[in-house]
């Protein structure tokens, strides 16, 4: 996964097929907004900017062998999932706002030890 497009994997993880594009606009939107928020938690990436502007960007392309990798997919995918397609419970969304926090404490903590 560490290879592929980041907009192609978070698609697919909206149940979206690659192919159809009527929503990456929107996608890309949601995803450079939680990037940003990436940025403010102090994760550092090999690329200039931290953001993306279609499906070249890769994972590795945008953070290397980032440790946090698997943490930094989990943050966007939930972050883009709230924004473009909320959960119809507030359960659900509460759910998911508590794994966004808890994600960015982590992430947060272990970019300050660095």
């Amino acid at each position: 996964m560490t290879n592929q497009s980041i907009l192609t994997e978070i698609k697919k993880m909206l149940g979206i097929a690659a192919d159809y594009d009527a929503f990456d606009t929107d996608i890309k939107i949601y995803i450079n907004s939680a990037l940003a928020r990436l940025s403010q938690l102090g994760v550092t990436t090999t690329a200039e900017k931290l953001q993306i502007s279609g499906n070249t960007e890769t994972w590795t392309g945008l953070f290397g062998d980032n440790d946090k990798l698997n943490q930094i997919q989990s943050f966007i995918y939930l972050k883009v999932k709230l924004l473009f397609d909320p959960p119809a419970s507030a359960t659900t969304t509460q759910s998911f706002e508590s794994q966004i926090k808890e994600l960015e404490w982590e992430i947060n903590v272990t970019a300050e030890s660095e």
